[in-house]
């Protein structure tokens, strides 16, 4: 019985990729503006009466919009294709950093017969 082969993952990771493209560019735009549970809890009871403006209120992406777009699709939906491209560069950088020093781990093991150390508690 031989091993099945291995098959590329790349059909999956470019469909989520689509798939987090068009919800973050195209669908975030139909999200509800009403305050969500801990800001509705919030409102409630007062509590956000005592809020301040934060203090990047005026960066070029605050609001889940870029700053300078009239149109607010356009606006929404641009800030969601940066912020997919963000995480998507964040993550690889880990994945990546991740990958190395696993590889680097193993590097100095030669062959199947390289032994481990034994664990200090054994």
């Amino acid at each position: 019985a031989g091993a099945a082969p291995r098959r590329s993952a790349r059909r999956v990771w470019l469909a989520g990729l689509a798939a987090a493209l068009v919800c973050a560019g195209g669908l975030s735009y139909y999200a509800s503006a009403s305050p969500d549970g801990l800001e509705k809890v919030a409102h409630d009871h007062g509590i956000d009466a005592k809020a301040e403006d934060h203090a990047t209120k005026d960066s070029p992406l605050a609001d889940y919009s870029i700053k300078d777009i009239a149109d607010p699709r356009l606006a929404g939906g641009l800030a969601g294709v940066i912020g997919v491209g963000a995480t998507l560069a964040v993550g690889t950088g880990v994945f990546v950093v991740i990958r190395r020093r696993r590889s680097a781990g193993t590097a100095g093991q030669t062959g199947a017969g390289a032994e481990r150390p034994a664990p200090e508690n054994a």
